[in-house]
């Protein structure tokens, strides 16, 4: 058995200017249900439901006349009283109910159930979120001829693909998410088509996406190529969220050793045994990357009397050299001191790996000779 019953929201936000929707549907009791024709008239009462006193709306009559200008957008025919009222000012506000007359004896208030509409003064709001692969942006449901617009735009400047059901004023945008979107901020746009103006709001959200350390390097001051006795710093630096964890390993012998943590590894005084190659791992809950850098220590030397060159550290090199004379050193630069004293001179020393080493040596000219 059927009862006269409705289905309205309790509350409905509307913009000044713009229009509203009210969600409506209706029930009869069955008896009447051969009333209830195309010729079927909607009426809505305002904050009463006195027929001369409180009507705002007839469906039969031009709503231009109304105190509520809009027409009821469903069919009477199917129980279906949703209803647009357009340019909604600030007298509007009110509850409001419903009344059906069909042919016959059909009529009926629905003085049980009403909705109440709550005019806003011409400020929009929105809000963006993210959800797993997509970035939201919503609106009040709010109501404007023309139908609002949401736009995206994004900082920096990302190609968007959109969709959009604007009846709910609810805009998506899909993708997956990468190293490329940290910290890229997107911002959407409601506009609204009001009456006499046009309105928009904005919001944005700043996304913070997770990612395995990208873009691992080695740099290496003074430079990775130095001079046995100075200071060394070798520096790994990598891209990532959240932050990396660095640990320094260096290849001996073909074997790995473990050296310790942190971004930076450094010598205060570089010896030929530390010749060799260095790797830095960056490494993060979501992955790690590598890097590597090849340390070359240049060797000190010195002059005797008998002008034979003597390397220090001799185990470090691949060929023990313990006196490469005249023969295999090349002399360049090379004039004496003002006062006699000493002589100078820079000299160039290859290896039988064809390593070059380069030192500026003094000496007291007596020690000098050719041998």
């Amino acid at each position: 058995c059927r009862y006269f019953s409705i289905s309205l929201p309790q509350n409905i936000q509307a913009l000044s200017g713009s229009c509203v929707i009210i969600k409506c549907r209706f029930e009869i009791r069955e008896k009447y249900d051969k009333d209830l024709t195309e010729r079927a008239t909607g009426l809505w009462f305002k904050d009463g439901t006195d027929v001369n006193n409180n009507l705002v709306f007839n469906s039969s009559t031009s709503s231009q006349k109304s105190f509520m200008k809009g027409n009821i957008t469903g069919k009477l025919k199917d129980k279906n009283c949703t209803t647009v009222f357009h340019d909604l000012r600030s007298i509007h506000s009110g509850k409001y109910y419903f009344r059906i007359e069909g042919e016959g004896e059909l009529k009926w208030t629905y003085t049980e159930t009403s909705v109440s509409i709550h005019t806003l003064p011409p400020n929009p709001q929105c809000s963006c979120m993210w959800s797993r692969r997509s970035l939201r942006c919503s609106a009040e449901t709010l109501c404007s001829s023309p139908p609002p617009t949401l736009t995206w735009s994004s900082t920096p400047r990302i190609p968007l693909s959109e969709s959009s059901r604007l009846q709910e004023l609810i805009s998506d945008l899909n993708f997956t998410a990468t190293h490329r979107q940290h910290r890229a901020t997107f911002t959407c746009t409601i506009t609204y088509q009001l009456q006499d103006e046009t309105k928009t709001a904005q919001d944005n959200i700043t996304l913070h996406v997770q990612y395995s350390p990208k873009n691992t390097s080695v740099s290496v001051l003074p430079s990775s190529s130095v001079l046995e006795g100075s200071s060394v710093t070798l520096t790994c630096s990598s891209d990532a969220n959240p932050a990396v964890n660095y640990t320094w390993s260096r290849e001996s012998e073909g074997q790995m050793e473990q050296l310790q943590t942190g971004d930076n590894l450094t010598f205060a005084r570089i010896h030929l045994k530390h010749r060799g190659w260095y790797h830095c791992t960056a490494q993060n809950q979501h992955g790690t990357q590598n890097s590597s850098v090849m340390l070359n220590i240049q060797c000190e030397c010195y002059i005797t009397d008998n002008f034979t060159l003597q390397i220090k550290q001799l185990t470090a090199l691949t060929s023990d050299i313990k006196g490469l004379v005249h023969p295999k050193m090349k002399i360049s630069l090379c004039f004496t001191h003002p006062q006699s004293i000493l002589g100078v001179c820079d000299f160039l020393l290859s290896d039988e790996s064809n390593r070059s080493y380069i030192k500026k040596l003094s000496w007291p000219l007596q020690a000098f000779h050719w041998g």
